[in-house]
């Protein structure tokens, strides 16, 4: 396997996960219209999933302990070294373990947009904020509580592809990048299917849609089910590339606008456009962190706050300036465009 430069897997895999979770935000925010400001919600659903159970389930698999102690400090690190050891002897397993991990946080994602939907759809105009809030709680909940993630000091992940040795972050990688492929297919798919075009109908005229027969809340709930599952999927990969679940890392500038900001800067409801902003971000916080020994020499600030003083600059330029994104929303033709200009070389006669 040939040796990648660890900066450009790290511009790869930021690319891959803040794709997969712009998606998910982009299914609700852009082609439904909601206020999704709890994006973290279900990123640190994911995350705690990965820290949380797989390891559990090995450990008492192998009689390991893996209650309360699983998580304390001074037990996790060496608990989850042997289950390394243990999983870099046998591949299978470890693709197994990597699959119920993402299975799980799918599910527990869409559990919780959920459950999350049954109050909050019915809020309005506090939409955004409620699910804020609820991001926030489940952040503070695993930073509080030491049994389930470790608490404040968390707890180290285990690593499904440890059998790929010196060549581990390297599989990793491009193992969550074709994942993050295969979501933005599906989310392509979704958005040119009939449910997107539903999707956006609700969210251009809602009462419109109402009329013609479509039920709202239960269109949002089903979306909020689907952008949690593949918001979770990516907090999930995030915690098995970097090994470990601290809950203070997920934050909502990271997980929430971050993510708006992408959208923001590519184009709303577009996917191309998504991949295009997060690019673009990616490569221009990479450059800042590689040469911030040489900006510290002309800018007067710190450029550890560059980063976000450029997420700040963007979305307020975008918003003053081109609000739709370097790529607007193109219109999904429900018929061929070669049908299209036959019908109306038909009718013109």
């Amino acid at each position: 396997m040939i040796e990648i430069p660890p900066a450009v897997l790290q511009v790869i895999i930021n690319i891959a996960v803040g794709l997969i979770v712009t998606l998910s935000l982009n299914l609700e925010a852009g082609y439904l219209g909601l206020p999704q400001f709890g994006r973290l919600l279900a990123v640190i659903t994911g995350a705690i999933v990965a820290g949380a159970i797989p390891g559990r389930i090995l450990a008492l698999a192998l009689g390991l302990p893996a209650g309360a102690e699983y998580a304390h400090y001074s037990n996790n690190y060496i608990i989850v070294g042997q289950l390394n050891e243990f999983l870099a002897s046998d591949p299978i397993l470890s693709i197994g373990i990597f699959v119920l991990t993402l299975s799980l946080s799918a599910l527990l994602g869409g559990l919780v947009g959920f459950i999350c939907a049954y109050p909050a759809l019915r809020l309005k105009g506090t939409l955004g904020i409620t699910l804020l809030a609820f991001g926030d709680a489940l952040m503070n909940i695993a930073w509080n509580y030491q049994p389930l993630v470790g608490g404040t000091t968390g707890v180290s992940v285990v690593d499904p592809f440890r059998f790929a040795g010196p060549f581990r972050f390297t599989l990793t990688t491009f193992v969550i990048l074709g994942i993050s492929v295969l979501i933005y297919l599906y989310v392509e798919l979704l958005g040119r299917s009939p449910f997107g075009r539903m999707l956006k109908s609700a969210r251009d005229a809602d009462v419109a849609a109402s009329v013609y027969g479509k039920d709202i809340v239960k269109l949002k709930k089903q979306t909020l089910i689907i952008g949690g599952s593949i918001a979770a999927i990516g907090g999930a990969l995030w915690a098995i590339f970097t090994g470990s679940m601290k809950a203070y890392t997920y934050t909502r500038l990271t997980w929430t606008f971050w993510p708006w900001a992408y959208m923001m800067l590519g184009g709303v409801a577009n996917n191309l456009g998504i991949l295009l902003g997060i690019t673009v971000f990616t490569i221009v916080r990479t450059l800042i962190y590689t040469y911030k020994d040489l900006l510290s020499l002309v800018i007067p600030i710190s450029p550890e706050w560059l980063e976000y003083i450029l997420v700040g600059l963007v979305i307020v330029t975008i918003v003053l300036f081109r609000p739709q994104g370097i790529l607007p929303e193109k219109p999904v033709l429900t018929v061929r465009r070669d049908k299209v200009e036959e019908i109306k070389q038909a009718v013109s006669k």
